[in-house]
């Protein structure tokens, strides 16, 4: 027998031909500031609860990061938005359903506004808020990360997309 080398805590003996599996979902997700607001997006969870997140989704087979980042935030909010730096990566499990997220988060720049496009199911609307809105909908976020990211846009270094690489 051996342990689970995944788990940090209870780890949990798994015979010599049980075949250990992890699989993160890769996510992205899109800090845009403009004029002190940001913009977010209200959804409905899987549990059917109303949350705030920034513009976020899963990456998808044949597309870089930088796509998806894209392609999410026009998907949830109706905004093109111009990809201008890489804030931060993290990996966040969620006590909800068990699964590690490794989400990279873009800064970006709203472009413009595509009123004719169709916003994702589950998409209740998206809304530009100040900082101290955001916070005060603290109860709403979908996960930690979405204050984090606010605040580390406001404080943190962003760094050069340079740093992003696909060597697929």
């Amino acid at each position: 027998m051996k342990t689970n080398p995944m788990s940090t805590k209870n780890t949990q003996p798994i015979s010599d031909n049980e075949t250990l599996s992890f699989t993160p979902h890769v996510t992205v997700a899109v800090v845009i500031e403009r004029d002190g607001r940001f913009l977010m997006v209200e959804e409905y969870s899987s549990n059917g609860r109303a949350v705030i997140n920034q513009p976020a989704g899963h990456l998808e087979a044949d597309e870089t990061l930088i796509e998806a980042a894209v392609r999410e935030t026009l998907e949830e909010t109706r905004w093109n938005v111009e990809i201008t730096g890489l804030l931060n990566m993290n990996l966040y499990l969620s006590p909800n359903n068990g699964v590690t997220y490794h989400r990279t988060t873009f800064i970006g720049t709203a472009i413009s506004e595509d009123l004719n496009a169709k916003l994702d199911d589950g998409i209740i609307q998206a809304i530009w808020l100040t900082p101290e809105e955001i916070e005060a909908r603290q109860e709403q976020h979908r996960s930690p990360i979405v204050s984090k990211a606010i605040q580390q846009y406001l404080n943190d270094p962003h760094y050069p997309l340079a740093m992003i690489s696909d060597y697929r």
